[in-house]
């Protein structure tokens, strides 16, 4: 069965359209924590980034919008604050005078903070 110039072109186009519903999918997003999850978090600990730093971004992919609610210090621009609190690598969550560091998921930050 041989197919026309047209449905070629048609199947193309479709092709390009779902390549971009899921790349655009994969660049937005989604919160695995809702807000009031994230507003406990955010007032019972504090976290430790810095820019460019990949398991910093993996955290707040993780809060998503919700990331707004989160205590964080950025260490590029609060090199002291983060020297005085003994912080050797980010992410490092701070809850209950308790370092964690590296990435955490949302259930051990609630087991954690109590939340």
């Amino acid at each position: 069965m041989k197919m026309s110039k047209s449905t070629v072109t048609t199947l193309i186009i479709i092709i390009v359209i779902i390549a971009f519903v899921i790349y655009i999918k994969n660049q937005t997003p989604e919160s695995s924590v809702d807000k009031v999850t994230a507003q406990c978090i955010g007032e019972n600990s504090v976290v430790y980034s810095q820019l460019g730093c990949i398991h910093c971004e993996n955290q707040k992919k993780l809060f998503g919008e919700n990331w707004i609610y989160i205590n964080e210090v950025v260490c590029n621009s609060n090199l002291t604050e983060c020297q005085n609190a003994g912080i050797t690598g980010t992410p490092t969550w701070i809850i209950n005078g308790q370092k964690y560091s590296g990435e955490q998921s949302i259930e051990q930050l609630k087991k954690f903070t109590g939340c």
